[in-house]
This record gives C-alpha cells, sequence and structure tokens, in this order.
C-alpha cells in the first residue's frame, strides 16, 4: 500500500473528533487503537486487546471519525485497493505524539488501526536492551537484521541503534520507510527520511535513488523478497551499513528464513554472501513487565558475525548457530534462554510469564535454578 504523511496542526482548530480516542490510547499508556463496525473500540494496553468504556461504533459513527482523516489522495488508494496506510500526528498537551494509521475495508465497511509511534527515540537502556548492540553500531560496512513477528519492536529497536550512531558519528543516515515512524532529532550525523509512496513510487526506485545520495548508513526496511534483501545485501557489499527487518522467530533461524526466498541452487551463494557481509542478527519478541511505568520489555537474542559463526553460515550447519550463540557469550552474544533469565533476575518480567515465552522452556528453568547447559564442540 502506499502511504502519505499528515500532520495535524491544532493552532486555533477544534481537535477532531477521533483525537479523544488518541488520547485514550496515550493515557493508558497502549500502542495500538483498533476499531470496526458493532464493537467498541479497543486499545491494546501490555500486549493485551481491551475495550474503551463506551457504546459500539456503528457504521456512520466511523465514517464520521475516519473521513476528516483523509485527503483526496487517501481515499482514492482506499478506492482502488481496499486500504491506505500514513502517519498522522497530533498534539496534547504540547507534546506531540504520532501514529502509523491504517485505514482499510472488511465485509466491505470501514475498520481502522492506530500504532502510537514514540515521541522521542528511546536508548538502549531506557528499552532494556543488551548493551552489546553497541558493537553492530561501530561497523562501517555490512547488514544488520532485527528478526522478530509483527508488534515486537523491531522498528524501535532500529530507531534506537540509528540514534546510537547519531550521537557517535558523522556520517549521512538514510532511512527508506514505509511509512516513516520514528522523526529523528539530528546530533552528529545528517539524516534523510524518506517514504515510500510520498517522497518515493516504491521500495525498488527508491533504493536505486538512495545509493546515488551518498549514503554511510541506510534503514531499508522490511526484508520481504527476493529482490529486496538483493538489494539491500548488494548495498552493504559495497561500503554502507544497512539495517533492515525480517520476519523470523530466532536468530539462528533467520539464515533459513532468508534462503528460503531463494531457489535451491542459488543457496551456496546466498550463504557467501551472508557469511561476508552480514554483521549481525537480532531476535526479539516483547513481554508484559512486572514493573509499574514499564508496559513491556524485550527478550533478545543476539547472534554476531564471528569467524566461527562465518564457519558454520558457509558449510550450512545451521544447526549448530545456538551453540555458537551460547559459546559466544563472552563476546556480547546471548539467547533467548540468556535473555529472559536476566529479565527474571532483573525483577522485569514475571517467573511464569518467562517459561511461557521460552523456546526451550527446561532450559530456562535449569538456567533459573544456576544449572549451565553443557556445549559441545561445534566445528
Amino acid at each position: 500500500m502506499a502511504t502519505a504523511d499528515i500532520t495535524v496542526d491544532r493552532a486555533g482548530k477544534p481537535e477532531l473528533e477521533i483525537d479523544k480516542l488518541f488520547r485514550a490510547v496515550v493515557k493508558l499508556d497502549g500502542s495500538d487503537l483498533h476499531m470496526k463496525p458493532d464493537r467498541p473500540p479497543f486499545v491494546r494496553v501490555t500486549g493485551v486487546l481491551r475495550p474503551l468504556n463506551r457504546p459500539a461504533v456503528d457504521d456512520a459513527e466511523m465514517r464520521r471519525l475516519v473521513e476528516p482523516l483523509m485527503n483526496e489522495r487517501l481515499n482514492g488508494m482506499l478506492d482502488a485497493t481496499g486500504g491506505a496506510d500514513f502517519a498522522y500526528t497530533v498534539t496534547f498537551d504540547d507534546v506531540a505524539w504520532r501514529f502509523r494509521l491504517s485505514v482499510f475495508r472488511q465485509m466491505g465497511r470501514l475498520g481502522l488501526v492506530a500504532r502510537k509511534v514514540n515521541a522521542q527515540v528511546p536508548d538502549f537502556a531506557a528499552l532494556h536492551l543488551p548493551s552489546s548492540l553497541e558493537k553492530l553500531c561501530h561497523h562501517q560496512q555490512g547488514m544488520v537484521l532485527v528478526a522478530g513477528p509483527t508488534g515486537s519492536g523491531k522498528s524501535t529497536t532500529i530507531a534506537s541503534m540509528l540514534d546510537y550512531i547519531n550521537h557517535q558519528y558523522r556520517r549521512h543516515i538514510i532511512t527508506l520507510e514505509d511509512p516513516i515512524e520514528f522523526v529523528f532529532t539530528e546530533d552528529k550525523c545528517l539524516i534523510t527520511q524518506r517514504e515510500v509512496g510520498l517522497d518515493v513510487v516504491d521500495f525498488e526506485n527508491g533504493m536505486k535513488q538512495v545509493v546515488r545520495e551518498d549514503p554511510d548508513v541506510m534503514l531499508v526496511g522490511e526484508m520481504r523478497d527476493r529482490t529486496s534483501f538483493m538489494t539491500a545485501m548488494q548495498a552493504a557489499e559495497t561500503g554502507h551499513l544497512v539495517f533492515a527487518t525480517i520476519h523470523a522467530s530466532s536468530a539462528a533461524t533467520t539464515v533459513g528464513r532468508i534462503l528460503d526466498l531463494f531457489p535451491s541452487d542459488m543457496h551456496h551463494a546466498v550463504r557467501m554472501s551472508i557469511a561476508a557481509n552480514m554483521r549481525g542478527m537480532v531476535a526479539q519478541k516483547l513481554l508484559p513487565s512486572i514493573v509499574e511505568g514499564v508496559s513491556r520489555v524485550p527478550a533478545v537474542e543476539l547472534l554476531l558475525y564471528t569467524p566461527v559463526v562465518q564457519k558454520i553460515i558457509v558449510e550450512g550447519h545451521d544447526d549448530k548457530l545456538g551453540e555458537a550463540i551460547r559459546i559466544g557469550a563472552s563476546e556480547g552474544m546471548q539467547d533467548f534462554t540468556a535473555s529472559l533469565k536476566k529479565l527474571v533476575e532483573s525483577e522485569l518480567v514475571d517467573r511464569q510469564v518467562a517459561i511461557d515465552a521460552a523456546p526451550k522452556p527446561e532450559e530456562l528453568k535449569m538456567a533459573l535454578k544456576g544449572i549451565s547447559i553443557m556445549s559441545g564442540g561445534i566445528l
């Protein structure tokens, strides 16, 4: 879907009726607003959808709420494709809150989902991310992938990494987004943010243009298909530091997810390219926090591309990547078991919640009892 970026000026103007619902999301510290006819609005709070205490929305109210958000161009997208994605900014109490909106038709009726985007880019500590992510920000060339399901905080983690670079180096950062989520405040870096559908026709054309705009660091969005991955990898090969996201369950399984995009006769060449150009893979999932004022925290798996990991990738022994992560703990790597153990011991996450989220629950139970997992040889 194409996108557009709308900024609403509230000076001297009454607020839109739907802004009351956006304010409710902010007050509840929610992440998403869901609206569909015949149901009350729902807000996702700490990962759980909760209905607002108000009557159900009917078709007439849905149109009354949504239509003021739309312009002729967005209405054209909605009619032509059945949906329109765009960003919307509104100010409450002198604070600008940004929402990523998707307006769509479902069973012939209007629906809306709005995701709240943090007004400021949080740092690693505020997000409870491992400090070893800093290592990935100091590279001058290569690719960094952040994996996880929809809503796992991938975009926020990458934004935090880009902002770290912004405060450390004098570089040119270019983002190609659909739509733009975080709006960066320049420090040492020059930052150019381009939106698919507004600033550039599509991702493929955007990538062709971006590499000609003298970037040092690039954010290229989600790796959805073979073309997007190859284009991003070529940018990494030609001397850029490229950040991207991918839907995968863990850092170790991300390699298989990439290979699934290609025919089997290309797998060896893709493995060679990954080994040569990948700098790290981060996988994460969000868990509800037990700390007041902290809604959710990420469990993070981090795989760094050391010579041992590169050798495993080239030789196709992906089943050994999990053990390589455990052995690489001294270099800053961690698997989900280690991450969940830290979250429980730091009293950020409930023990049972962590066990339920663990890929290997029994392994986590043993780790919490102080029993370490013995590693065998991986070479």
